[in-house]
């Protein structure tokens, strides 16, 4: 069965496998949740108006400044909508995976690759309303920060020969306070004034991002799943195989499609700080990063997205081919620790 999935669940019900997603989902993300606020600050911090260095520079200036759930700003919004999202995800590829099978089982890397662009394209009905509530709430500390410290003219001064310090002009005047608005009262506000699209702001960089990333990770995790089979007559995975696997192919995917999510980012972030720009577009999204902060810009936060989607994707597969949901629904799921 090269190729195939050998996940057990292919011969059960899709609630199960609704189930399995939205657990993986719910668990991933209460875990990874921190470094994926971080990513998207990171993200969108421009050149010159760096507040954070580095991942675990932005979350202790988070912890500090917003206290210890100022890193799980936004996380209800993604608790709520990941169940959907992952069990879509999860299931469509399954679901895509056995309908392009062929009647020995086996499938094509091109039908992979199919099969994944599919489980792409349906889980954005999900994934772009929540990433775009998501974004709003996690950027709020970033933006509240800057107008606290708002930079005038910088220049640089040479003191004792090579030791430059940066001279900054700050703005006396007390900094404005920024009502924090909740996932629904933002909600209630796209649709009062864009309607249904207003949630449905940066679909295009959306797609752009999660159909390459399951192009390359559905494929890519079927073939590692298939190095740690016990034989050809015994084709499970002990758990931990699974679970490696998952985070491989999820950080090999989140890099190579980091540049999409920069812009996917950017597009969906309705609140600037001071001086930052807008974007009309994907392509507008573009030319201006490249024209303002190079090259560079496009691989912002790509370490973090990396360290989100590694243990979300290698969590994901484990409940998902274990099969909890088989169990909760009174099926007999094989043992996990079997080696």
């Amino acid at each position: 069965m090269a190729g195939k999935s050998i996940c057990w669940v292919h011969q059960h019900l899709l609630p199960a496998k609704l189930i399995n997603g939205g657990i993986a989902g719910i668990v991933g993300v209460t875990c990874v949740f921190p470094i994926d606020l971080a990513k998207t600050r990171l993200q969108n911090q421009r050149s010159g108006q760096q507040l954070y260095k580095n991942m675990m520079d932005c979350l202790v200036k988070t912890v500090k400044s917003e206290g210890y759930f100022g890193m799980y700003r936004g996380a209800a919004v993604n608790l709520t909508l990941v169940t959907p999202e992952k069990a879509i995800k999860l299931a469509a590829n399954d679901f895509f995976r056995h309908q392009l099978s062929s009647d020995v089982g086996k499938l094509t890397v091109f039908k992979e690759m199919l099969a994944g662009c599919c489980a792409g394209m349906c889980q954005v009905i999900i994934t772009t309303p929540m990433e775009m509530l998501k974004i709003q709430l996690q950027d709020a500390g970033r933006i509240v920060a800057q107008q606290r410290v708002m930079p005038g003219v910088v220049t640089s001064l040479k003191m004792g020969g090579t030791n430059t310090v940066l001279s900054r002009s700050y703005n006396t005047a007390p900094t404005p306070q920024v009502r924090r608005m909740s996932a629904i009262e933002i909600t209630r506000e796209l649709l009062r004034t864009k309607g249904v699209a207003g949630l449905y702001r940066g679909l295009g960089a959306t797609l752009m991002r999660d159909i390459p990333f399951s192009v390359v990770y559905f494929p890519l995790f079927a073939h590692l799943q298939q190095l740690g089979k016990h034989s050809s007559e015994d084709p499970s995975v002990p758990f931990y195989w699974s679970f490696m696997s998952g985070c491989l192919a999820g950080s090999i995917a989140a890099v190579a499609v980091s540049p999409c999510d920069v812009v996917k980012t950017r597009l969906q972030s309705l609140k600037k700080g001071p001086n930052e720009e807008t974007y009309s577009g994907v392509v507008d999204c573009i030319r201006k990063i490249l024209r303002k902060e190079g090259p560079g810009a496009f691989l912002k936060g790509a370490s973090c997205r990396a360290l989100v989607i590694a243990p979300l994707f290698g969590i994901a597969q484990v409940v998902y081919c274990v099969g909890v949901g088989e169990f909760l629904l009174g099926y007999n799921p094989y043992n996990i620790y079997s080696t």
